[in-house]
C-alpha cells in the first residue's frame, strides 16, 4: 500500500474508531424511574447518596472527599448549584478553580459515583442569600420565587447558563448526573407565603421545571420537602422526595398520593446532625441513632442522601442566616462542619465508621480501603508586626455622600463592611438609635468607641455624647443575608431606615466609605500615619477597628486550624485568601486553614479585627478544631 493511502486507511479507520468510542459512551448507561423503581442500565438501584459541596472544599480535595464517600459505602453524591457563586454580577459568569463545578462532576464521575445535581435556582443551604444573587434586589420590578416576569427572566438565563456548563455531564449524554432537582423546598415556602395564592405557587414552581426541560435537562426531575408539605411543592409527572421524614408509612404515603400511587421512595436530606448558628450551641447527634434509622431505611427498600455526608466550610462571606422572632438574625458559623459523617476537614469520625459497618450489610461489592488524612501541621506562632488603622485609613478613601445612609445594595456593594460618618456642627446627646441596622455595627464618637449595636440580640439603640465639631461613626457588617423562609425577600443589608438621636432623624451630610473586602486590601501604598509597627500604636489603637498584617515561614505545608479564641470578631486572610469569620461569642473558636492553600516558603496573614479589646503581636494555630465552645455573653457586656 502506497504511503499516501496508507495514512488515508489510518485516519479512515482512527475516525471510525472515535465515533464509535464516542457513541459508545454516549449510551453506556441509562437510568430512568419506572415500575416505581430507580433503574440503572436495566437494574433497580437503590440510591445511597450524600451531600457535599464543591464550593465548600477546595477543589484539590475533590478527588479525597469522593474516595471518602465510596469508602463509607455510598453510590452518589448530590450537590447544590449557588446561582450567586457563578454570576457575581448581571451577565458575568465564574466557573474556574473552586467555582469549577463541571470539574467536580467529572471527578465524581471518574471516581465511580452517580450525581445528583440541585440547582435551584434557589438552594438555601446555610449559604448566603440561598444562593441568590444579591443584586436581584436592585432589578425594578423583580420578586423572587414568584410567577414573575423580571425574576423568570433572569432564572431562564441562569438555568441556560448552568446547561452551557454541565449539560454534557447528564447520564443521557454519557455523563454521571442522573437526577436533577426543580426549585428546592417550595412547598415550605408555599406553606408560609400564604398572602400569595396555592395556584400562582404552583404556576411559579412548573415554570422552573419547565425552563430546566427547555434548556435540556432530560434526566429524571425530583422536587425535595417535608413530607406534609408536598401539597405546594409537588409538580405533576416529577418525583416528590422527602426532607427529613424519618416515618416511612408516612413517605411512602405522600409520595402514592403525589406520583401515580407508587413510588419510588427517598429521603433526599436524611439530616446526621443539624446546622449551626453563632452564639448557640453546635448541636450534635449520638452516631448509633443514624445507623440504626440508615439500616431501617436499606432494609426497606428506601433511597437516601446525607444531608451533609461531609459539611465544609463557609469560606470567605459565603455564609446564610436564618430568622425567627427571638432573633431578627441568626447567622451562620464559617464553619459548615455539621456533625457529618465526614468532619470539616475530610476526617472520618464515630459516625463515619458507624455507617460504613452498616451499608456493607447491605451491598453486594467490598469497600475501598478508608483514604488517608491530609496532613495536619501545628504553627506554635505567627507573628504579627504591622497594624493598620481602619478608621485612619477609611477616611482617606473616596466617599459617597448622600441625604440620609444608603444600602449595601443602593450603593453596589454585596458583602463585607460599610463605614457611615457624620459630622455634627451642634453638640448632641441621648439615644442613638438604629433599628434598620444589618447586622452589626461598632459606634465610634472621633474615633473613641461608644458601644456595639446587634442584630442578633435586638440590640439597636445606645446612649451617645457628642460634642461640638465631633464626628459619628459607625462601622456595620453585614452578617450573611437570611437563607430560608418568607423573609428571604428582605435581604437589604447596611442603615436601611432612618437613624434618630432622642427620636430625631438625622439627615444630611451622611459620607458612606466601602470595605467589601472582596480581595485582602493592599497596604503597600498606605501612609505613615495609618501603616506602622505594632509597637508604636499599643495604646492608640485599642478599641478601634485595625488590621493585623504578618508573615511566617514552613518548610511544609498541610491542613491546620487558626485559634481565634481570645480575639474579639473579624475575619482573617491567608496569602490572600478570605477563610471566613470569626467571633467571639463562639460556639467556634477556630477557623480552617486548607493546606493547599499554604505554601513552603513565605506566608502572609492579614486578620481584620473589629473590637480590637487589646492589642495583638501573634497569632497561633491547632492540630484540632473548636467547634463547640460558646462564650455567649450578655447583651450588657456586647453593648461596652
Amino acid at each position: 500500500m502506497k504511503k499516501k493511502a496508507l495514512h488515508k486507511f489510518l485516519f479512515i479507520v482512527l475516525i471510525l474508531t472515535y465515533s464509535f468510542n464516542y457513541t459508545s459512551a454516549q449510551s453506556s448507561h441509562t437510568f430512568v424511574i419506572k415500575d416505581g423503581q430507580f433503574v440503572y442500565d436495566g437494574h433497580p438501584l437503590l440510591i445511597i447518596s450524600g451531600e457535599m459541596h464543591y464550593a465548600r472544599i477546595p477543589h484539590q480535595y475533590w478527588k479525597h472527599r469522593f474516595r471518602m464517600l465510596k469508602a463509607m459505602g455510598l453510590n452518589t453524591v448530590a450537590t447544590y448549584v449557588f446561582w450567586n457563586l457563578h454570576e457575581t454580577e448581571p451577565g458575568n459568569w465564574d466557573f474556574a478553580g473552586d467555582k469549577n463545578l463541571r470539574e467536580c462532576i467529572q471527578t465524581a464521575g471518574e471516581e465511580g459515583l452517580h450525581v445528583i445535581l440541585r440547582p435551584g435556582p434557589y438552594a438555601c443551604a446555610e449559604w448566603e442569600f440561598g444562593g441568590y444573587p444579591w443584586w436581584l434586589q436592585n432589578v425594578d420590578g423583580l420578586e423572587m420565587r414568584r410567577d414573575n416576569a423580571p425574576f423568570l427572566q433572569y432564572t431562564e438565563k441562569y438555568i441556560n447558563r448552568l446547561y452551557q456548563e454541565v449539560g454534557d455531564l447528564l447520564i443521557t449524554k454519557g455523563g454521571p448526573i442522573i437526577m436533577v432537582q426543580v426549585e428546592n423546598e417550595f412547598g415550605s415556602y408555599a406553606s408560609q407565603r400564604k398572602d400569595i395564592p396555592l395556584e400562582e405557587h404552583r404556576s411559579y414552581n412548573l415554570k422552573i421545571k419547565d425552563q430546566l426541560v427547555d434548556a435540556g435537562f432530560d434526566v429524571p426531575l425530583f422536587t425535595s420537602d417535608g413530607t406534609w408539605l408536598f401539597e405546594g411543592g409537588a409538580i405533576e409527572g416529577v418525583l416528590p422526595t422527602a426532607n427529613g421524614e424519618g416515618n416511612i408509612a408516612n413517605l411512602k404515603k405522600a409520595v402514592d398520593q403525589y406520583h401515580n400511587g407508587k413510588g419510588p421512595y427517598m429521603v433526599a436530606e436524611f439530616y446526621p446532625r443539624w446546622l449551626a448558628h453563632w452564639a448557640e450551641p453546635h448541636p450534635a447527634i449520638d452516631a448509633s441513632n443514624i445507623a440504626r434509622k440508615t439500616e431501617e431505611y436499606l432494609h426497606k427498600n428506601v433511597s437516601f442522601n446525607f444531608y451533609m455526608v461531609h459539611g465544609g466550610t463557609n469560606f470567605g462571606f459565603t455564609s446564610g442566616a436564618n430568622y425567627d422572632k427571638n432573633h431578627d438574625i441568626q447567622p451562620d458559623l464559617t464553619s459548615y462542619d455539621y456533625d457529618a459523617p465526614i468532619s470539616e476537614a475530610g476526617w472520618t469520625t464515630p459516625k463515619f465508621d458507624s455507617l460504613r459497618t452498616v451499608i456493607q450489610k447491605y451491598v453486594s461489592y467490598p469497600l475501598p480501603e478508608i483514604p488517608q488524612a491530609n496532613p495536619v501541621i501545628e504553627i506554635p506562632s505567627v507573628k504579627l508586626t504591622k497594624v493598620i488603622d481602619v478608621l485612619g485609613w477609611l477616611e482617606k478613601q473616596e466617599s459617597v455622600q448622600h441625604r440620609t445612609p444608603q444600602t449595601f445594595e443602593t450603593l453596589n456593594q454585596g458583602y463585607g463592611y460599610i463605614l457611615y460618618t457624620r459630622k455634627f456642627n451642634q453638640p448632641i446627646s441621648g439615644t442613638l438609635e438604629i433599628p434598620g441596622l444589618r447586622d452589626y455595627a461598632v459606634v465610634y464618637v472621633n474615633g473613641e468607641k461608644v458601644g456595639v449595636l446587634n442584630r442578633y440580640y435586638k440590640n439597636y439603640s445606645l446612649e451617645v455624647d457628642i460634642l461640638f465639631n465631633s464626628t459619628l461613626e459607625i462601622l456595620v457588617e453585614n452578617m450573611g443575608r437570611i437563607n430560608y423562609g418568607p423573609e428571604i425577600v428582605r435581604n437589604t443589608k447596611g442603615i436601611i431606615s432612618p437613624v434618630k438621636i432622642n427620636g430625631f432623624e438625622i439627615e444630611d451630610n451622611w459620607n458612606m466609605f466601602k470595605l467589601p473586602m472582596n480581595d485582602m486590601p493592599d497596604f503597600s501604598k498606605m501612609s505613615a500615619d495609618v501603616y506602622s509597627n505594632i509597637s508604636e500604636k499599643v495604646k492608640v489603637l485599642s478599641g478601634k477597628p485595625v488590621f493585623y498584617e504578618g508573615s511566617f515561614q514552613l518548610s511544609e505545608t498541610g491542613d491546620t486550624f487558626l485559634d481565634m479564641e481570645s480575639w474579639g470578631k473579624g475575619i482573617v486572610f491567608i496569602n490572600g485568601i478570605n477563610i471566613g469569620r470569626y467571633w467571639q461569642v463562639g460556639p467556634q473558636q477556630t477557623l480552617y486553614i486548607p493546606g493547599v492553600w499554604l505554601r513552603k516558603g513565605e506566608n502572609k496573614i492579614v486578620v481584620f479585627e473589629q473590637l480590637n479589646e487589646e492589642l495583638k503581636t501573634e497569632i497561633r494555630t491547632t492540630t484540632t478544631p473548636i467547634l463547640n465552645h460558646l462564650k455567649q455573653k450578655s447583651n450588657e457586656e456586647l453593648l461596652h
